[in-house]
Order: structure tokens, then C-alpha cells, then sequence
């Protein structure tokens, strides 16, 4: 993982991901991922008290993750307007892509399991809107579009991206990056902009 040192705590967070990913919250044990991890269940709460932590951790790891990425992305400066927007959706995408049992935890895998799991799959998705709206208010100042309600727009566009990856992965033979285009031109339609070109 990007922000993790080669340790024991980071092959536990590994285990964990692949273990929490296959079997589910409720199902998965602390000696499952011990034994995932080829440690013990010592050296696991030496790192964290509980599963409970494990579990909530990956979900801060994954929202720091996509946080991190998309905004290296959207310093670039040679991009404006819609083609920032572009890039950003594309790295959403691979990050996406990059962590898959990452994000079948944050999106599937949390929701429902009380509301501490679900404080923090809020949290992910307001970064995720926050950053959506950040880019679309910037393309409004530099008179890349119209104004608009960047706020709605930036939640419904991650709801609709949300949902696409959820499809993708319980949908193995859907290629999420070959929708790229499409997704795009969806979005850049919704905010009814035209290329000048």
C-alpha cells in the first residue's frame, strides 16, 4: 500500500483487506486474518485493539488513498476545465481499479453494520463529493462552464459513480476503465457543456 512502511502492521492490513473482502465483516475472525497474515493474534493487538479498529482503518486508508491521488491530479496545470474534470474521473477510476477489495469494503461491506462503520463511509463519500465540487467551482471560475449547484452536482455524479462501481464489482466482465468515455460525456452533459472546439 502507498502510505504504509514493508512492516507486520502492513501485512496485516493486507490480510485483512483479502479476508474482510472475501468472507465480510460479521464472518471474519481475528485468527482468520492472523492466519492470512502468517502472524499472531498477539502481534494483531499489539497494532489495533479490536477487529472493529482493523476494519475502520482500511476505510481511512482507502479514503486517504483516493483523496491523495485525485488531488496530485487536479494540481496539474496544464489541464482546465472539463479536461481536469476528465482526468479526475480517470484517476477515480483507477484508484478504484488499483484497490478493488479496498473499495468492496468501503462501499459494500460497511453499509449496515452500525453507526461508527457508517460515520465513516459518510466521511468517504463527502471527501469524495468535496473534491468533485472543488474541481467543478474551479471550472466555473475559470469560465470553463455555467454556474451551476456544484454541491448537487458533485452528489449526483458520485452517486452515479458509486453505483457504477458497485456494478463493476460484483460484475466481473465489466470494464469499468472501457466506460470511461461514456462517463464523461454523461457528465459533462449533465452541466450542458458544449467543446468550444
Amino acid at each position: 500500500m502507498e502510505n504504509l512502511t514493508n512492516s507486520t502492521k502492513e501485512k496485516i492490513l493486507e490480510a485483512a483487506i483479502k479476508v474482510f473482502a472475501e468472507r465480510g465483516y460479521h464472518s471474519t475472525r481475528v485468527d482468520d486474518i492472523a492466519d492470512e497474515s502468517k502472524t499472531s493474534k498477539g502481534s494483531i493487538y499489539f497494532y489495533f485493539k479490536s477487529k472493529q479498529e482493523i476494519f475502520l482503518g482500511l476505510i481511512e486508508i482507502f479514503i486517504d488513498l483516493l483523496e491523495k491521488r485525485v488531488l496530485k491530479t487536479m494540481s496539474n496545470k496544464g489541464n482546465h476545465g472539463p479536461e481536469q474534470l476528465t482526468q479526475t474521473l480517470i484517476e477515480i477510476v483507477r484508484v478504484f481499479k488499483q484497490y478493488r477489495s479496498l473499495a468492496k469494503i468501503v462501499l459494500i461491506q460497511a453499509v449496515g453494520l452500525g453507526e461508527i462503520f457508517e460515520d465513516q463511509r459518510r466521511l468517504f463519500i463527502d471527501k469524495f463529493c468535496g473534491i468533485v465540487q472543488m474541481r467543478l467551482d474551479q471550472a466555473v471560475q475559470d469560465g470553463s462552464i455555467e454556474p451551476i449547484n456544484s454541491s448537487i452536482v458533485a452528489r449526483l455524479w458520485v452517486g452515479s459513480m458509486v453505483e457504477i462501481v458497485v456494478h463493476w464489482i460484483f460484475t466481473p466482465e465489466f470494464d469499468l476503465e472501457a466506460h470511461i468515455p461514456d462517463l464523461n460525456i454523461y457528465f459533462l452533459n449533465s452541466i450542458n457543456y458544449r467543446s468550444k472546439a
